[in-house]
């Protein structure tokens, strides 16, 4: 299974990928039925969750029903046990709109979907489309946005930060995760990499830019930001870890002055 599913991200096009896995992944998720995993998201339990990974596929990661992982359920697991955005529903952008958090997203705004506004530069699930780096939207015109997973992809990632800050509101807030190798001080990029299979040793991905160190939330605060660096995961007992799947993701909390 770990080779078929590494094999799949490597070569499948995202757009076929993320069109393919909302019938194929619980289709393999029939072999994991049973107990010991849930997902805080569908509530669905496994055995364990499917492997998931571009180079060394990550055991117990990938959720089969919602295609939760583990980043995911931790982010979920913050959104509903520390912040009220289910009660206010603030005006908020997902950017790169996962299918897993987007269905529980559009559940909580289905009253006010207009405050519910999702985007990327070529994803289907979008309701709009453009590149991060030059967001054609208004100055101040969100309350709250999400961006997972895109600022190790951009040519620019300050520039893409700099527009995430500049649409959201005075007192507005975001959740802005990226893979952060905390054994490297300082964020390594190099534009001159532009062989796929160099940029999957040296950044982990064969269409990551960069590898942030442990700098990242000055980064973050560079564009404008106060940031926060929550280490939540520890916040859970090893057994509700070990129930849901947990790694050992933070969450990067940002707002705007």
């Amino acid at each position: 299974m770990k080779k078929f599913v590494k094999w799949c991200l490597n070569h499948v096009p995202r757009p076929a990928m993320q069109r393919l896995a909302g019938w194929s992944v619980p289709l393999m998720g029939l072999c994991y039925k049973g107990k010991g995993r849930e997902c805080p998201l569908c509530g669905a339990e496994y055995r364990r969750f499917l492997p998931y990974g571009y180079v060394v596929p990550r055991p117990d990661a990938l959720c089969p029903r919602c295609l939760a992982l583990e980043r995911h359920r931790l982010l979920w697991l913050w959104l509903t046990r520390e912040t009220d955005l289910a009660e206010r529903r603030p005006h908020l952008l997902h950017i790169a709109p996962e299918a897993c958090l987007g269905r529980r997203l559009k559940r909580i705004y289905a009253s006010e979907p207009s405050r519910y506004v999702t985007a990327d530069l070529e994803s289907p699930l979008a309701d709009l489309h453009f590149d991060i780096q030059r967001i054609p939207l208004p100055d101040a015109s969100f309350d709250a946005v999400i961006c997972n997973h895109i600022l190790e992809h951009v040519a620019d990632d300050r520039a893409a930060l700099r527009e995430l800050h500049r649409i959201l509101r005075p007192g507005g807030w975001g959740i802005v995760l990226s893979p952060v190798d905390r054994a490297r001080a300082e964020t390594f990029e190099d534009d001159s990499i532009t062989d796929p299979a160099e940029r999957t040793r040296l950044f982990g991905q064969y269409d990551h830019r960069r590898v942030f160190g442990r700098d990242y939330p000055d980064r973050l605060r560079s564009a404008g930001f106060e940031a926060e660096e929550i280490d939540y995961a520890a916040r859970f007992t090893p057994e509700e870890r070990e129930r849901y799947a947990l790694a050992n993701d933070r969450i990067y909390l940002v707002k705007k002055p």
